[in-house]
C-alpha cells in the first residue's frame, strides 16, 4: 500500500453516509470568476474515473452547477487547469451522469481531505515550479479558509513527481497525490470537498504562446506578496535569516561594520550547459573589484534549502540567463542581481527575472551584461535540438543561424535560432563586465528612502462641497472645497497634492487640475447659468492616487 493510500485509509469518513449524499444530492459546483480564464470552482462529490481518465458530475434533483453554461461550457473550457491563461493542454471540463447511474457503476472510493486540484505547468524547470505552480496555489490556498495545511493538492497534467517534487510537498502536510496514483485507489474516486484551477493573481510573465514572451500587460502582484510567499517557504526549509528591518533599526555602529565584513556575492554555477568558461577568472575579478568575498552555488551539486540558505543574506547574486534566477525572490532587500547574456541574445527580449527583480516592493537592484564578442562564445551545433542543436535543419538555415548576430523576436517554444544561441557557452569579457557593472551601481537606490508610508494609498477626500457666483453676464466663478483624507494624519508623507476634475454637463471633456491647497476658486472657462460636474482626489509622494469623491454637481 503506497504512502498515500495509507493516509486516505487512516482518515475518517462515514462511507455509508457519503455514499447516500452522493445518491441523493449528487455533485454540487459554484465558481468564482466570469471566463474559464479566471475561474476557480468548488465542488462536493466531484469524482474521477480512472478507467475513462475524466472528471465526473453526477446530476440528481438537489445538484447546484452555477454558472449553468450549457454547452457554452465547451468554448474553450470550464476553467484552466493551470496558472498559464487559455492554454489548449491545460483545460478542465467533466462527464455528466445522472446518479442514478451510481447503480451500475464500480464502488466509488471517498477521499476525505480537502483537495486543490490542478496542473502543473512545467515541473522540470524551476522558474516554471515557481512562478506557475508554487505561487499560484500558494495564494490559492490562501484565497479559502479550509485549503489549510491539511489541504491535499491533487496533480492531473500526467508528469511523474520530476526533480523538485520536494518543493511542491512544501505547500501542505500531506503527500500530494499525482494523476497516475489515481487508479491506485479503484475505478472511481470521489473528492468530498475540493477546489479546482489556479489564481493567475500571482503571475507576471507570459512566454509567448500568442505573441512574443515577456511580462504580462496587467501585472497584479507586488513584491511584498512575493516576499511573504519567499518567507513562508523558507520557514518550511528551516532557514531563518535576520529581518532586514531588524537589521537596519537600533544595530550599532561596530554591528554595522561586522555586518558589512560579513557580505558576500553568490555566484550561480552551471556545470552542463550555458557555462560561464571563465568563471574562475569572473570570481577573482568580482572579489578583488568589491572587496567580498565570492561563493558560489549550483543547482546541480547542492540541496535547494542549501542553496536558498545562501542566496537569502547575499549582497549580489551573479548568474548566466536561466531557471535558477527564480531563486532571486528569496534575496534580501537591497541585493543587486546581475544577469549575464550569450552571444546574440537581446536582454530586451527576455526579461522575466528583470521583471521580478523590478517589481514594487522586491527592491532588488537589477543590472545586465551581454556578451557581444562572437569570437568568446562556443556554440554546440551537434546537440539534440531541444539543447540548441541545429544539425538536423537545412544546411541553409544552418547558415543563416551562424550568421546572424540578434536573436529576432519570436513565439514559444522550439525556435531553433533561439535554442542554439541560448544554450551557448560564454567565455566572459572581464573588462567590459566590470565596466557596466560599476555603470549600474551608479544608479542603486538607497533602501533608506524607501518608507512604508509610500506604498499606502490615500483615501478619500471628505466633506467635499462648492460654491458658485455670477459676476457679470459672462463672468463666473466656481469654488471647490474639501477636508484631507482620514488616513492622511496617520502617515508620515512627503507630498499631498489634489486632483480636480471639472465637466461641463452634456460635454465629453474635462479640465484638469493638480492643486497643493484644499480649496481653490476656478474662473478661467467657467460660464454663468451653466452646471458643472466635479471630481477630486488625492495624490500623495506624486503617483499614489485616491479615488474620488462622489462628483458634486454645482450650478453657477
Amino acid at each position: 500500500m503506497t504512502q498515500q493510500s495509507k493516509e486516505l485509509s487512516q482518515a475518517r469518513i462515514d462511507y455509508h453516509i457519503a455514499l447516500q449524499s452522493l445518491q441523493e444530492h449528487g455533485t454540487r459546483m459554484v465558481c468564482t470568476g466570469k471566463m474559464h480564464t479566471d475561474r476557480i470552482c468548488r465542488f462536493d462529490y466531484l469524482c474521477y474515473s480512472s478507467e475513462a481518465e475524466e472528471f465526473v458530475f453526477f446530476h440528481s434533483n438537489s445538484s447546484v452547477m452555477l454558472p449553468n453554461l450549457g454547452s457554452r461550457r465547451f468554448q474553450p473550457a470550464l476553467l484552466d487547469l493551470s496558472s498559464v491563461e487559455d492554454h489548449n493542454t491545460q483545460y478542465f471540463n467533466f462527464l455528466e451522469l445522472p446518479a442514478a447511474a451510481l447503480k451500475f457503476m464500480p464502488k466509488p472510493v471517498f477521499v476525505p481531505d480537502v483537495t486543490l486540484i490542478l496542473n502543473r505547468f512545467n515541473p522540470d524547470n524551476l522558474m516554471h515550479v515557481f512562478h506557475d505552480d508554487l505561487l499560484p496555489a500558494f495564494f490559492t490556498m490562501k484565497q479559502y479558509s479550509d485549503l489549510d495545511d491539511e489541504a491535499r493538492l491533487v496533480f492531473m497534467e500526467g508528469w511523474g513527481e520530476g526533480p523538485h517534487f520536494d518543493l511542491y510537498q512544501l505547500l501542505s502536510s500531506k503527500q500530494p497525490l499525482l494523476k497516475e496514483q489515481l487508479r491506485n485507489f479503484g475505478k472511481l474516486m470521489c473528492f468530498t470537498k475540493s477546489y479546482v484551477g489556479l489564481s493567475k493573481m500571482t503571475t507576471w510573465y507570459q512566454y509567448g504562446f500568442v505573441q512574443p514572451q515577456g511580462p504580462k500587460a496587467n501585472i497584479l502582484v507586488s513584491g511584498n506578496e512575493i516576499r511573504h510567499f519567499a518567507k513562508a517557504l523558507m520557514e518550511k526549509m528551516n532557514i531563518t535569516r535576520q529581518d532586514e528591518a531588524e537589521k537596519d533599526g537600533g544595530s550599532s555602529e561596530q554591528e554595522r561594520e561586522r555586518d558589512k565584513k560579513d557580505e558576500y556575492i553568490a555566484v550561480f554555477s552551471r556545470s552542463t550547459t550555458r557555462l560561464i568558461l571563465n568563471e574562475a577568472e569572473l570570481i577573482m575579478a568580482l572579489a578583488q573589484e568589491f572587496q567580498m568575498r565570492v561563493v558560489t552555488v549550483s543547482l546541480e551539486e547542492q540541496s535547494f534549502p542549501s542553496i536558498i540558505q545562501v542566496i537569502s543574506a547575499a549582497s549580489m547574486l551573479v548568474s548566466m540567463h536561466g531557471a535558477q534566477l527564480i531563486t532571486s525572490m528569496f534575496l534580501p532587500r537591497g541585493t543587486t542581481v546581475v544577469e549575464l547574456f550569450p552571444f546574440a541574445v537581446n536582454p530586451e527580449q527576455y526579461t522575466p527575472y528583470k521583471t521580478l527583480a523590478t517589481l514594487p516592493g522586491m527592491d532588488l537592484h537589477y543590472i545586465f551584461w551581454r556578451n557581444s564578442k562572437e569570437e568568446n562564445t562556443v556554440t554546440h551545433p551537434d546537440r539534440p535540438w531541444e539543447q540548441g542543436g541545429i544539425a538536423h535543419l537545412e544546411k541553409d538555415e544552418q547558415q543563416r543561424i551562424l550568421a546572424s548576430a540578434d536573436v529576432p523576436r519570436h513565439l514559444c517554444c522550439r525556435n531553433p535560432e533561439w535554442l542554439f544561441r541560448i544554450y551557448q557557452d560564454t567565455l566572459v569579457d572581464i573588462p567590459s563586465f566590470l565596466e557596466v557593472l560599476k555603470d549600474g551601481m551608479k544608479s542603486k537606490p538607497s533602501l533608506k528612502k524607501t518608507k512604508t508610508a509610500s506604498t499606502v494609498h490615500p483615501g478619500r477626500v471628505r466633506e467635499a462641497h462648492c460654491q458658485t457666483s455670477v459676476q457679470t453676464p459672462n463672468e463666473a466663478k466656481l469654488t471647490v472645497s474639501w477636508q484631507i483624507p482620514w488616513n492622511l494624519k496617520y502617515l508620515k508623507v512627503r507630498e499631498v497634492k489634489y486632483e480636480v476634475w471639472i465637466q461641463e454637463q452634456g460635454e465629453n471633456t474635462y479640465m484638469p487640475y493638480i492643486l497643493p491647497q484644499q480649496n481653490y476658486t476656478f474662473s478661467e472657462n467657467i460660464k454663468p447659468f451653466t452646471t458643472y460636474l466635479v471630481w477630486v482626489r488625492c495624490i500623495f509622494n506624486k503617483n499614489l492616487l485616491g479615488p474620488f469623491a462622489d462628483v458634486l454637481t454645482c450650478r453657477t
